[in-house]
């Protein structure tokens, strides 16, 4: 018993001393456990099995799908329109969102689906996203109280009550005790985020290193003003055609930027767009869409020619330029350059680096006509494109030149909006399957799927884009830690701690008796996870009321509020470990905004359960 403390108590303080990182520290402690033989390995490493933590990993796929597609920002910029320009009512709009969703989703999965929105919207009101993020996790766990389905500890009180013999709670029990948490969350957390979590520059250091965007470089060279896009109808006399047969540079004056080709199933939603550089050896198909620059009338006179269809202005706008598989850098050339005094067509980059040049800027002025025979000059700054794979591989000639930005992260951060209606779908359908009873599949099994679904239909560019999107660091966190209240179990710390407090109270009434019960359980979640708290102190609680002659409905009510409402620890819940790294919260950041917020839930629940369910 005495060592299992000991771990416990030198775990909480390197995790509140933040100078180890968390996983680290509970990888370590969990090694501890298995030195002095408290746990057998498979209770050590069941954690890295259990449910919630395979599920955390399929959430995290399917947020980073949610992300990648678009669909963040889709939701984001409709949920904008509501919250304006004002801080506040964003965060209301988050806390309310959140809270009402949880009531019906795994809290787990609610801030993992919510999680990317939120960052989306955070950024776009230029607003530090961890002033949203942990009242993101703090709004599921008080939405999970709304409902019986909200979170496992409702259920686990409900089946204590089944099994000794009283009515079980219907659906919506639970609801007035959810409305009391999101009101007073609401109430301590403005004050509490705006203390506490607003970190300024946060985010100034990663969009400094960032350079120009995308569509900044494109609006800055004017390219979309010098923008045509074809339409190669099966009509036309180019389908077979390799565009180096066109020879369209010295004949029409031209440039052919891309080529982009859709490929589609029978079904509508698994369309596929590939963005093909218009390599000389690149062979032209019906219905491709050529990407190209230059004058009105040299574009009029090649499509004449090859029975070419003009795409609307309208639609010219609407669709300028994406960066699906191919990108645009600036690279400005080192006085050592090599290609210096050069033609570009002398330069050979295509040949060489399979890149276009699209424009020069030179001394602040921009030639956009005419590249093949511009001579280079020194300090010139050459707008290339290629594709994202190339660019990067422009960054190892470093006496030839420096590559603004960052390409392969600008890449990630382009959006394959195309598969955004996918991602909804299947979204839609994880959560259904979550929400309703009749679909006989387990919450994981959901995960599971959707997960795997977004990598199979394409919302990732790849299968490591997919596995880039999941935090380890929290992962192994939970994992490792959940076998804490294993060991706590088994060498009876456990049962001990809530003898004592119960029986020490129950003399007092069953006031004292009820707030004895809240904390035991409020104290004892900090440390384990809710759900095994939860089923750890509901026949305690249970016991001590029959005991005393009260009604057991408040005192089970206790303890999974309790249970849930836990905020001051990032390992107590899954929710409060996911937002972790992207807040970039340390321990103290939980126990600054977390403890008061806990506190004041406690005082004022041990007040409420008795007016709303009496002794």
């Amino acid at each position: 018993m005495y060592i299992t403390l000991a771990i416990l108590l030198l775990s909480v303080i390197f995790f509140v001393n933040g100078k180890i990182r968390s996983d680290i520290v509970a990888l370590c402690s969990l090694v501890a456990l298995l030195i002095f033989n408290i746990l057998t390995p498979e209770e050590a490493l069941a954690g890295f099995s259990n449910n919630v933590v395979i599920m955390m990993i399929g959430l995290f796929v399917v947020g980073g799908a949610i992300f990648q597609t678009g669909l963040a920002k889709m939701i984001s910029s409709k949920l904008m329109k509501l919250a304006g320009n004002s801080e506040t009512k964003l965060f209301l709009l988050v806390m309310l969102v959140t809270s009402a969703i949880g009531a019906f989703v795994s809290n787990t999965g609610t801030v993992a689906l919510l999680l990317p929105i939120v960052v989306s919207m955070a950024m776009s009101l230029k607003m530090n996203p961890s002033r949203l993020l942990m009242p993101l996790a703090f709004a599921s766990s008080m939405g999970g109280m709304m409902t019986l389905i909200g979170t496992p500890p409702n259920l686990v009180i409900n089946n204590a009550l089944v099994s000794a013999g009283y009515e079980g709670l219907s659906f919506f029990s639970f609801t007035p005790v959810g409305l009391v948490c999101v009101a007073v969350g609401i109430i301590v957390l403005m004050p509490l985020t705006k203390w506490f979590l607003s970190k300024s520059g946060a985010l100034s250091g990663e969009s400094a290193k960032a350079g120009k965007s995308l569509k900044e470089l494109v609006k800055e060279y004017g390219i979309s003003s010098r923008l045509h896009r074809l339409h190669v109808s099966k009509e036309s006399t180019l389908p077979g055609k390799m565009i180096g047969e066109l020879d369209i540079r010295k004949k029409y004056g031209l440039s052919i930027i891309e080529v982009r080709r859709e490929e589609r199933s029978q079904n509508r939603l698994l369309k596929n767009v590939v963005q093909l550089a218009a390599d000389s050896d690149t062979v032209l198909q019906a219905d491709d869409i050529l990407y190209l620059t230059g004058n009105d009338e040299n574009v009029k006179s090649f499509t004449a020619v090859y029975n070419l269809q003009i795409l609307p202005e309208e639609e010219n706008r609407k669709n300028s330029l994406d960066f699906y598989d191919i990108g645009v850098a600036e690279i400005v050339l080192m006085p050592s350059s090599s290609i210096i005094n050069k033609k570009i067509k002398e330069a050979e980059l295509r040949n060489r680096y399979n890149v276009n040049v699209l424009g020069i800027c030179r001394k602040n002025k921009y030639i956009l006509q005419g590249l093949a025979e511009e001579t280079i000059h020194s300090g010139d700054v050459l707008l290339v494109q290629g594709t994202w794979d190339n660019i990067a591989n422009l960054e190892k000639e470093t006496n030839e030149w420096i590559v603004v930005g960052r390409p392969l992260d600008e890449a990630a951060k382009v959006t394959l909006d195309y598969k955004a209606p996918l991602a909804a779908g299947i979204m839609i359908l994880m959560i259904a399957s979550m929400v309703f009873d009749f679909i006989p599949i387990a919450p994981v099994t959901a995960v599971m799927i959707a997960g795997l679904l977004m990598v199979l239909t394409g919302c990732f560019r790849n299968v490591e884009a997919a596995y880039k999107t999941i935090n380890w660091d929290s992962i192994v966190l939970i994992a490792a830690m959940m076998p804490m209240s294993t060991a706590l179990e088994k060498t009876g710390v456990s049962e001990y701690i809530s003898n004592t407090l119960v029986g020490s109270l129950g003399t007092l009434g069953p006031l004292a008796l009820l707030a004895g019960i809240y904390f035991t359980t409020s104290l004892m979640t900090m440390f384990i996870s809710n759900t095994a708290t939860a089923v750890l102190l509901a026949p305690i609680a249970m016991s001590s009321a029959i005991q005393t002659g009260a009604n057991p409905v408040p005192f089970l009510f206790a303890v999974a509020v309790a249970a849930s409402m836990c905020f001051a620890s990032p390992f107590s819940t899954p929710p409060n470990a996911l937002v972790m790294p992207a807040g970039q919260y340390t321990f103290m950041d939980y126990v600054k905004v977390g403890l008061p917020l806990q506190i004041i839930m406690g005082i004022i629940m041990i007040f409420v359960l008795p007016i709303l369910f009496p002794f």
